[in-house]
């Protein structure tokens, strides 16, 4: 389909939108106590058109049509979302839409970028923890012999906390060292994308390839048990996070490398858009590790079969929640009462 053909297919469905905001921008508060008094048809209408739109909108990104055309549909479905999602209640309800809704949708919308991360991360993980458990001084071409043995010994039999060095404060500052670790590795992930995504490849490269020799190491030291049982509940969304954050940053490279029509400093805020986003749920994400590592992961009195089970729990609402959360089905029993 032309550029033109598409433009005209579609012309008069984002003119009743563009009046419908009009409208509502014009007289915010009537238009609001009709919508909501009355037959909700004005809010059901602009519902729609605004799901048409962010389609319409994907559309002609995908095809790469003219710049006016997706300006004018990028304008229109920021208007239509921020007039359908204001809110007046200090910001509780924009917390919730950007959990519930923004996020999820913003990573699958980086879905490419995501894969990318993930294979760079997974892959040398695996690759590097196969070589390690095969041979254990393979550990040395990553860390040195000092840091190996106090990964035996934070994941001992005798090791009164599990992942926690010996000289180490309680568990509330052990939480604030591991906010401050996992914050500072997602936002090193993320920040070094800038000159075409290098820095964040190299980071997530080398969180990879560490985190493959220490799990390859321990499992051929005979402390499986202890370090399997340490990771698998917080590992959903500390992985997940650095997966994330890399996405991120590759997207911000790419601004810069691939402006495609637009300049490259239009491209890169353009990007930065989204990835902004991505990374408000890296945070999230982060923090919840965090928590998880210092209060539950590190606990001797809770049985490894109770941490796999809870870890797999913690991956399927990971997966579930970028998955499937914040489709247009979600959407759709949200906005009416937005409206």
């Amino acid at each position: 389909m032309t550029p033109l053909h598409f433009e005209a297919l579609h012309l008069e469905a984002w003119a009743e939108l563009g009046k419908l905001l009009d409208a509502l921008e014009t007289f915010p508060r009537p238009w609001r106590r009709a919508a909501t008094q009355g037959p909700r048809a004005d809010g059901a209408r602009l519902s729609e058109l605004y799901r048409q739109s962010c389609e319409h909108l994907a559309l002609a990104q995908a095809r790469s049509y003219p710049l006016p055309m997706i300006e004018r549909l990028e304008s229109l479905t920021q208007r239509a979302h921020q007039a359908i999602y204001r809110r007046q209640d200090y910001g509780v309800d924009q917390l919730k839409r950007l959990i519930l809704i923004d996020i999820p949708e913003s990573v699958r919308a980086h879905r490419w970028y995501v894969l990318i991360s993930a294979l760079l991360f997974v892959l040398p993980m695996i690759m590097v923890a196969w070589a390690t458990y095969q041979d254990s001084g393979f550990i040395s071409h990553l860390v040195d012999s000092q840091t190996a043995r106090s990964f035996e010994q934070m994941y001992s039999n005798d090791a009164p906390k599990l992942g926690k060095p010996r000289d180490a404060g309680d568990d509330w500052q052990m939480l604030g060292y591991y906010i401050q670790n996992n914050i500072g590795i997602g936002f090193r992930c993320f920040a070094s994308g800038v000159p075409a995504g290098l820095g964040s490849i190299f980071f997530i490269l080398h969180n990879g390839l560490q985190i493959g020799a220490i799990a390859g190491y321990l499992t051929a030291q005979g402390h499986a048990e202890n370090f399997y049982a340490f990771v698998v509940t917080h590992s959903s969304f500390e992985l997940t996070g650095i997966v994330l954050s890399g996405a991120a940053g590759l997207r911000l490279g790419h601004a810069l490398l691939a402006p495609g029509r637009r300049t490259r400093l239009e491209a890169f805020k353009h990007n930065a858009k989204g990835a902004v986003v991505v990374m408000y749920g890296v945070i999230i994400m982060l923090v919840i590790a965090a928590f998880l590592e210092a209060f539950w992961s590190s606990s001797r009195w809770i049985s490894p079969p109770i941490k796999y089970a809870a870890g797999a729990v913690c991956w399927m609402l990971v997966i579930s929640y970028l998955v499937w959360q914040g489709r247009p089905a979600t959407v759709e029993q949200k906005v009416p009462h937005a409206s």
